[in-house]
């Protein structure tokens, strides 16, 4: 069976004009294509809706015992309509969101602002490395992500949203700890803890880059593992020096000297497909906006 939703209106028009000709009236067409189209729904149910023996075209009793229903499908066809409207308007939906570990306050801040402006719009976030992340908004298993470090990525467009500054680790009876702040050049020969690359590729490109443009090259020291461990080691062991960016304040680091890097910073970045954003990340970018002056 192949009821079309034209048939409904129709069929809907006639019950409550009470005649085809007010129903063509109201649904600006002419009378014959009403009559032609009620015909064609009768036959497609194998039932007789409208009592046609009198002046006054009436239902009948299986036409009574359809209308609700009728009203019911279309009731349901124009709210499947409204919703479709509010996704492409980017006011209803899902907003699939890589985020990076501890962006502080700002995301939950910008997201604040997102629910207001539009409060249907669901954000489903997801953790994953990096590169993985990248990897999503290029496949399209996401929509948007965060990440610190990216410059420039393939296909894609990398919008900078915050800036942090950078943060030195080092022995607190080092003579570099008596220093306010720390260059890469100052550094230059004490041994640096770096994650391999694989597991931040862009954090790492980030400090290799600010070296190589600095002219110094560091002694590779251990890798880093995780920066608690990481902090543990440098105060217990032959001298040797971190980068970090602070995610949740300073963390506590007996006999390490915590000192401000001059430069460079790192840029936190949304990473999105190329090309015109969709209505639902012009209202993130909006409230990333709004959060930036905040």
């Amino acid at each position: 069976m192949a009821v079309e939703l034209r048939q409904l209106r129709y069929f809907l028009a006639v019950a409550e004009e009470g005649g085809f000709g007010r129903a063509a009236e109201r649904l600006t067409i002419v009378q014959s294509a009403v009559s032609q189209q009620i015909r064609r729904l009768e036959r497609e149910l194998g039932l007789t809706l409208f009592d046609r023996s009198t002046r006054r075209v009436r239902l009948s009793a299986a036409g009574e015992r359809f209308l609700p229903e009728a009203r019911a499908v279309l009731a349901a066809a124009d709210r499947a309509r409204a919703v479709a409207a509010e996704i492409v308007a980017g006011d209803e939906g899902v907003l699939r969101l890589g985020v990076i570990h501890g962006p502080g306050d700002r995301l939950y801040r910008a997201l604040a602002a997102l629910a207001a402006v539009a409060p249907a719009l669901r954000v489903r976030l997801t953790r994953a490395a990096p590169a993985e992340r990248v990897a999503a908004v290029r496949s399209g298993a996401l929509d948007a992500a965060f990440v610190r470090g990216l410059t420039a990525a393939p296909g894609l467009e990398a919008l900078p949203v915050w800036t942090d500054p950078l943060h030195v680790a080092l022995p607190a009876d080092h003579p570099l700890a008596a220093e306010p702040s720390l260059s890469l050049e100052q550094l230059a020969a004490l041994p640096l803890r770096l994650a391999p690359r694989e597991r931040n590729p862009f954090f790492h490109g980030l400090i290799t880059s600010a070296c190589r443009a600095a002219g110094v090259e560091p002694p590779a020291g251990p890798a880093f593992t995780g920066l608690q461990e990481t902090l543990t080691e440098i105060g217990s062991s032959s001298p040797s020096w971190t980068v970090f960016y602070q995610v949740s304040g300073l963390p506590p680091a007996p006999r390490v000297a915590l000192r401000p890097l001059a430069a460079p910073a790192v840029v936190t970045s949304l990473v999105v497909p190329a090309g015109p954003p969709s209505p639902a990340l012009r209202h993130l970018l909006h409230a990333l906006r709004e959060e930036s002056v905040t």
